[in-house]
């Protein structure tokens, strides 16, 4: 049995009055490639900005690595973190976000080189040799130099994948990486996404309505609805075969639109 790396335990998240997520009991085992669906407003993208401290827990506890995320240990008990514990937990993951979020003045390299040089200590040409590592497994080697609005957006979502990797995660997060793409470019970041599944060892959470790419991709997919897991299990189960009429019906609608 493999360890659990993101364990959530019984999390609450509510804006004002409405509850995203409700108690949520959640488990991604090491290595793993779980792939997050639902209707819009379930907590989907509510749970990766969690995991990478964007937003904060009203109730619960969320271990990451075997240590509390948004809390520390103090005298045998569970206190809120400080800033200094949620920054070295961030070290353990990576996200790619719907919308690039790539630095517009800066190069291609420069986005992926500032974060290792400023977060990680790495000297710059350290740095420079991790990009370009990362920017030949994207398939970009040869737009280093350029910035980011001289770059499509399916290559400006390649950098961006680029960059979390070059901080050397555990973890990978895609929140809807193709959503903000013209449908011409998903395939190229989808190729991406997928390489990255076979040849490295990361675990991967991603949120995302590419229903045969999840099939494809993932080793459990689980269907959220406001804010609870209705379903789970492997993709051919749940995105063919689902049992829960909620399941149904949302793929049903979903494949099938008006």
């Amino acid at each position: 049995m493999s360890e659990a790396i993101i364990k959530l335990e019984k999390v609450v998240k509510r804006f004002g009055d409405v509850t995203i997520l409700d108690s949520l009991d959640f488990v991604v085992q090491k290595g793993e490639k779980v792939t997050i669906i639902g209707p819009s407003g379930s907590g989907k993208s509510t749970v990766l900005r969690i995991l990478m401290t964007l937003e904060t827990i009203d109730d619960g506890v969320i271990y990451v690595a075997g240590k509390p995320l948004w809390h520390e240990q103090k005298n045998g008990g569970l206190v809120p973190a400080g800033e200094g514990h949620l920054r070295m937990m961030r070290k353990e993951m990576g996200m790619v976000f719907q919308q690039f979020n790539l630095f517009p003045h800066m190069t291609v390299r420069r986005n992926i080189t500032e974060a290792p040089v400023q977060v990680l200590g790495l000297s710059k040409s350290e740095a420079n040799a991790r990009a370009q590592e990362y920017l030949e497994l994207v398939g970009l080697a040869d737009q280093a130099d350029k910035f980011p609005s001289q770059l499509s957006g399916g290559q400006q979502q390649r950098v961006a994948i680029a960059r979390a990797l070059a901080m050397r995660p555990n973890i990978m997060l895609f929140d809807e990486p193709t959503s903000a793409l013209d449908p011409e470019l998903v395939g190229e970041v989808l190729a991406v996404i997928q390489r990255l599944s076979e040849e490295h060892d990361l675990t991967m959470l991603l949120v995302t309505h590419e229903m045969q790419f999840a099939k494809q991709i993932s080793d459990r997919v689980c269907f959220f609805d406001q804010g609870s897991i209705v379903e789970e299990g492997p993709p051919e189960q749940v995105l063919i075969e689902p049992h829960q009429a909620r399941t149904q019906e949302f793929l049903k609608a979903f494949l099938n639109p008006e």
